[in-house]
Protein backbone atom coordinates (compact mmCIF):
# COMPACT_ATOMS: atom_id res chain seq x y z
CA UNK A 1 0.00 0.00 0.00
CA UNK A 2 1.93 3.16 -1.32
CA UNK A 3 0.41 6.15 0.86
CA UNK A 4 1.03 10.08 0.46
CA UNK A 5 1.76 12.38 3.28
CA UNK A 6 -0.29 15.40 3.08
CA UNK A 7 -1.31 18.63 4.62
CA UNK A 8 -4.15 20.37 5.61
CA UNK A 9 -4.56 23.87 7.68
CA UNK A 10 -3.31 22.12 10.75
CA UNK A 11 -3.11 18.67 10.60
CA UNK A 12 -1.16 16.46 8.06
CA UNK A 13 -2.81 12.86 6.82
CA UNK A 14 -1.80 10.02 5.56
CA UNK A 15 -3.53 8.82 2.56
CA UNK A 16 -3.16 6.17 -0.47
CA UNK A 17 -1.74 7.12 -3.46
CA UNK A 18 -4.43 4.98 -5.68
CA UNK A 19 -7.61 4.91 -3.82
CA UNK A 20 -9.99 7.08 -2.35
CA UNK A 21 -8.75 10.34 -1.29
CA UNK A 22 -10.36 13.50 0.35
CA UNK A 23 -11.87 16.49 -1.79
CA UNK A 24 -12.89 20.11 -0.93
CA UNK A 25 -16.48 18.27 -0.25
CA UNK A 26 -14.57 17.71 2.98
CA UNK A 27 -13.59 21.09 3.67
CA UNK A 28 -16.93 22.44 3.22
CA UNK A 29 -18.40 20.31 5.40
CA UNK A 30 -15.73 21.12 7.78
CA UNK A 31 -16.39 24.95 7.63
CA UNK A 32 -20.05 24.65 7.54
CA UNK A 33 -20.13 22.41 10.75
CA UNK A 34 -20.74 25.05 13.35
CA UNK A 35 -21.63 25.06 17.01
CA UNK A 36 -21.05 27.30 20.25
CA UNK A 37 -19.60 24.67 21.90
CA UNK A 38 -19.39 20.64 21.20
CA UNK A 39 -18.91 18.53 23.89
CA UNK A 40 -19.26 15.14 21.72
CA UNK A 41 -18.53 14.81 17.97
CA UNK A 42 -18.85 12.09 15.71
CA UNK A 43 -18.11 11.73 11.77
CA UNK A 44 -20.17 9.13 10.13
CA UNK A 45 -18.58 7.34 7.05
CA UNK A 46 -15.27 9.13 8.30
CA UNK A 47 -12.87 7.67 5.26
CA UNK A 48 -8.95 8.67 6.77
CA UNK A 49 -10.65 10.79 9.42
CA UNK A 50 -9.57 14.13 8.00
CA UNK A 51 -13.13 15.72 8.86
CA UNK A 52 -13.02 14.49 12.04
CA UNK A 53 -9.45 15.57 12.52
CA UNK A 54 -10.12 19.09 11.63
CA UNK A 55 -13.18 18.88 13.86
CA UNK A 56 -10.89 18.05 16.98
CA UNK A 57 -8.88 21.01 16.52
CA UNK A 58 -11.93 23.31 15.62
CA UNK A 59 -13.37 22.44 19.07
CA UNK A 60 -10.08 21.65 21.60
CA UNK A 61 -12.47 20.69 24.25
CA UNK A 62 -14.05 17.95 22.31
CA UNK A 63 -13.87 14.50 22.07
CA UNK A 64 -14.12 12.82 18.57
CA UNK A 65 -15.58 9.86 17.30
CA UNK A 66 -14.75 8.21 13.41
CA UNK A 67 -16.92 5.86 12.16
CA UNK A 68 -15.53 3.86 9.47
CA UNK A 69 -16.82 0.19 7.76
CA UNK A 70 -13.74 -0.10 5.33
CA UNK A 71 -11.02 -1.72 6.92
CA UNK A 72 -8.26 -0.04 4.45
CA UNK A 73 -9.65 3.44 5.44
CA UNK A 74 -10.53 2.47 9.36
CA UNK A 75 -6.74 1.22 9.60
CA UNK A 76 -5.73 5.36 8.15
CA UNK A 77 -7.80 6.67 10.25
CA UNK A 78 -5.89 5.11 13.39
CA UNK A 79 -2.69 6.30 11.48
CA UNK A 80 -3.75 9.85 11.30
CA UNK A 81 -5.37 9.80 14.76
CA UNK A 82 -1.81 8.95 16.45
CA UNK A 83 0.16 10.92 13.62
CA UNK A 84 -1.54 14.21 14.68
CA UNK A 85 -1.20 13.70 18.35
CA UNK A 86 -5.02 13.86 18.92
CA UNK A 87 -5.24 10.06 20.72
CA UNK A 88 -6.43 11.67 24.09
CA UNK A 89 -9.24 13.13 22.65
CA UNK A 90 -9.91 10.82 19.00
CA UNK A 91 -10.80 7.49 18.39
CA UNK A 92 -11.46 5.69 15.23
CA UNK A 93 -14.53 2.78 15.29
CA UNK A 94 -15.04 0.43 12.81
CA UNK A 95 -18.46 -0.28 12.50
CA UNK A 96 -21.57 -0.77 9.83
CA UNK A 97 -23.82 2.21 10.26
CA UNK A 98 -26.74 -0.08 9.28
CA UNK A 99 -26.51 -2.03 12.42
CA UNK A 100 -27.37 1.27 14.56
CA UNK A 101 -30.40 1.28 16.48
CA UNK A 102 -30.46 -2.70 16.28
CA UNK A 103 -28.32 -4.58 17.35
CA UNK A 104 -25.99 -1.60 19.29
CA UNK A 105 -23.67 -4.27 21.02
CA UNK A 106 -22.60 -5.82 18.00
CA UNK A 107 -22.13 -2.54 15.97
CA UNK A 108 -19.96 -1.38 18.82
CA UNK A 109 -17.33 -4.37 18.90
CA UNK A 110 -16.74 -3.52 15.36
CA UNK A 111 -13.30 -2.79 16.51
CA UNK A 112 -11.58 -0.40 18.05
CA UNK A 113 -7.23 0.49 18.84
CA UNK A 114 -4.69 2.10 20.34
CA UNK A 115 -5.31 3.98 23.71
CA UNK A 116 -8.97 4.17 25.18
CA UNK A 117 -9.73 7.57 26.67
CA UNK A 118 -12.87 7.56 28.55
CA UNK A 119 -15.55 8.28 25.96
CA UNK A 120 -18.51 7.11 27.37
CA UNK A 121 -21.03 4.90 25.25
CA UNK A 122 -21.09 5.81 21.72
CA UNK A 123 -25.13 4.99 22.65
CA UNK A 124 -28.45 6.85 22.09
CA UNK A 125 -28.68 10.27 22.31
CA UNK A 126 -25.00 10.45 23.31
CA UNK A 127 -23.43 13.22 20.39
CA UNK A 128 -23.98 17.09 20.41
CA UNK A 129 -22.50 17.03 16.39
CA UNK A 130 -22.69 14.76 14.05
CA UNK A 131 -20.77 15.37 10.40
CA UNK A 132 -21.18 13.33 7.47
CA UNK A 133 -19.95 13.22 3.88
CA UNK A 134 -21.85 10.45 2.58
CA UNK A 135 -22.04 8.66 -1.05
CA UNK A 136 -24.88 10.30 -2.45
CA UNK A 137 -25.05 8.32 -6.48
CA UNK A 138 -27.52 5.85 -6.38
CA UNK A 139 -25.84 2.29 -7.32
CA UNK A 140 -27.33 2.64 -11.29
CA UNK A 141 -26.57 6.47 -11.50
CA UNK A 142 -23.28 7.04 -12.93
CA UNK A 143 -20.36 4.90 -13.34
CA UNK A 144 -18.97 2.81 -10.59
CA UNK A 145 -15.36 2.80 -10.24
CA UNK A 146 -13.47 0.20 -10.32
CA UNK A 147 -11.65 0.93 -7.15
CA UNK A 148 -13.58 -0.69 -4.13
CA UNK A 149 -13.26 2.32 -1.71
CA UNK A 150 -13.70 4.99 -4.37
CA UNK A 151 -17.05 3.09 -5.47
CA UNK A 152 -18.58 3.26 -1.77
CA UNK A 153 -17.11 6.36 -1.13
CA UNK A 154 -19.52 7.73 -3.83
CA UNK A 155 -22.46 5.52 -4.49
CA UNK A 156 -24.74 4.01 -2.14
CA UNK A 157 -23.11 0.39 -1.91
CA UNK A 158 -22.90 0.31 1.56
CA UNK A 159 -24.80 2.90 3.02
CA UNK A 160 -27.97 4.35 2.18
CA UNK A 161 -29.14 7.58 2.82
CA UNK A 162 -32.23 6.28 5.18
CA UNK A 163 -29.71 4.04 6.83
CA UNK A 164 -27.32 7.14 7.20
CA UNK A 165 -30.05 9.38 8.86
CA UNK A 166 -31.74 6.23 11.06
CA UNK A 167 -27.65 6.36 12.56
CA UNK A 168 -27.79 9.82 13.12
CA UNK A 169 -31.34 10.21 14.84
CA UNK A 170 -30.34 7.04 17.27
CA UNK A 171 -26.88 8.83 18.15
CA UNK A 172 -27.53 12.83 18.38
CA UNK A 173 -28.98 14.26 21.27
CA UNK A 174 -32.65 15.89 21.05
CA UNK A 175 -32.04 19.69 19.85
CA UNK A 176 -28.58 18.42 18.67
CA UNK A 177 -27.02 19.11 15.00
CA UNK A 178 -26.65 17.06 12.37
CA UNK A 179 -24.41 18.17 9.22
CA UNK A 180 -23.97 17.17 5.44
CA UNK A 181 -23.01 17.61 2.13
CA UNK A 182 -24.82 16.05 -0.54
CA UNK A 183 -26.30 16.33 -4.14
CA UNK A 184 -28.65 19.04 -4.54
CA UNK A 185 -31.03 16.81 -6.88
CA UNK A 186 -31.61 14.77 -3.92
CA UNK A 187 -32.93 17.39 -2.08
CA UNK A 188 -36.37 15.97 -1.92
CA UNK A 189 -35.40 12.60 -1.13
CA UNK A 190 -32.90 13.93 2.11
CA UNK A 191 -35.89 16.41 3.28
CA UNK A 192 -37.80 13.35 3.74
CA UNK A 193 -35.39 10.85 5.14
CA UNK A 194 -34.51 13.58 8.03
CA UNK A 195 -38.28 14.24 8.94
CA UNK A 196 -38.44 10.20 9.07
CA UNK A 197 -35.34 10.93 11.72
CA UNK A 198 -36.74 13.34 13.58
CA UNK A 199 -34.83 16.38 11.80
CA UNK A 200 -35.83 19.25 10.99
CA UNK A 201 -33.95 21.23 7.67
CA UNK A 202 -32.52 24.31 9.07
CA UNK A 203 -29.76 26.01 7.44
CA UNK A 204 -28.85 25.43 3.37
CA UNK A 205 -26.15 26.47 1.17
CA UNK A 206 -25.54 25.63 -2.29
CA UNK A 207 -22.02 25.18 -3.34
CA UNK A 208 -21.51 26.30 -7.29
CA UNK A 209 -18.46 25.99 -9.56
CA UNK A 210 -18.00 29.45 -10.36
CA UNK A 211 -20.18 32.92 -10.74
CA UNK A 212 -21.67 33.92 -14.40
CA UNK A 213 -21.91 36.69 -16.09
CA UNK A 214 -24.11 39.54 -14.90
CA UNK A 215 -27.84 38.00 -15.38
CA UNK A 216 -30.45 40.05 -17.83
CA UNK A 217 -33.33 38.24 -16.02
CA UNK A 218 -33.23 35.72 -12.48
CA UNK A 219 -29.47 34.27 -11.47
CA UNK A 220 -28.85 30.96 -13.73
CA UNK A 221 -31.38 31.39 -16.15
CA UNK A 222 -30.62 31.35 -19.90
CA UNK A 223 -29.51 35.20 -19.87
CA UNK A 224 -27.00 34.82 -17.42
CA UNK A 225 -25.89 34.26 -13.73
CA UNK A 226 -23.86 31.23 -12.75
CA UNK A 227 -24.36 27.76 -13.14
CA UNK A 228 -26.44 25.35 -11.47
CA UNK A 229 -25.07 24.58 -7.86
CA UNK A 230 -22.73 20.87 -8.24
CA UNK A 231 -23.53 20.28 -3.86
CA UNK A 232 -25.54 21.45 -1.06
CA UNK A 233 -24.78 21.90 2.42
CA UNK A 234 -27.40 21.27 4.95
CA UNK A 235 -27.84 21.42 8.74
CA UNK A 236 -30.64 20.19 10.83
CA UNK A 237 -31.57 20.36 14.51
CA UNK A 238 -33.34 16.80 15.75
CA UNK A 239 -36.10 17.76 17.07
CA UNK A 240 -36.20 20.89 15.94
CA UNK A 241 -38.48 23.79 15.17
CA UNK A 242 -39.88 24.29 11.77
CA UNK A 243 -37.84 27.30 9.73
CA UNK A 244 -35.30 27.03 7.13
CA UNK A 245 -32.73 29.34 5.94
CA UNK A 246 -31.24 29.51 2.60
CA UNK A 247 -27.52 30.70 2.68
CA UNK A 248 -25.76 33.15 0.23
CA UNK A 249 -24.19 30.64 -2.18
CA UNK A 250 -20.72 29.79 -1.90
CA UNK A 251 -18.66 29.65 -5.51
CA UNK A 252 -15.29 27.71 -5.39
CA UNK A 253 -13.93 29.46 -8.01
CA UNK A 254 -13.24 33.19 -9.14
CA UNK A 255 -14.27 34.70 -12.85
CA UNK A 256 -10.55 33.98 -12.96
CA UNK A 257 -10.76 30.30 -12.74
CA UNK A 258 -8.40 30.22 -9.32
CA UNK A 259 -9.95 29.43 -6.22
CA UNK A 260 -12.42 32.02 -4.70
CA UNK A 261 -11.17 34.06 -1.48
CA UNK A 262 -13.44 32.21 0.59
CA UNK A 263 -12.37 28.88 -0.58
CA UNK A 264 -9.13 29.73 -0.37
CA UNK A 265 -9.58 30.58 3.39
CA UNK A 266 -11.35 27.44 4.45
CA UNK A 267 -7.90 25.58 2.48
CA UNK A 268 -6.41 27.68 5.07
CA UNK A 269 -4.42 29.46 2.53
Amino acid sequence: MTLTLDSIRDIRLYQRRRGYRFSLDALLLFDFARLQKAGNIADLGAGSGVVGLLLAKKYPAAKVTLVELQEGLYGLALKNIALNGLADRVRAVKADLRAIGGHLTDWQSGGHEGPSPDFGQLGRGSLDMIVSNPPFRKVMAGRISLDEERAAARHELTLPLAALVKAAAYLVKNRGRFFMIYHPERLPEMFGALADGGFEPKRLRFVHGRPGPPAGGLAGGPTGGPAGAKIVLVESVKGGSPGLSVERPLFVYAPDGSYSPEVRGIYGL
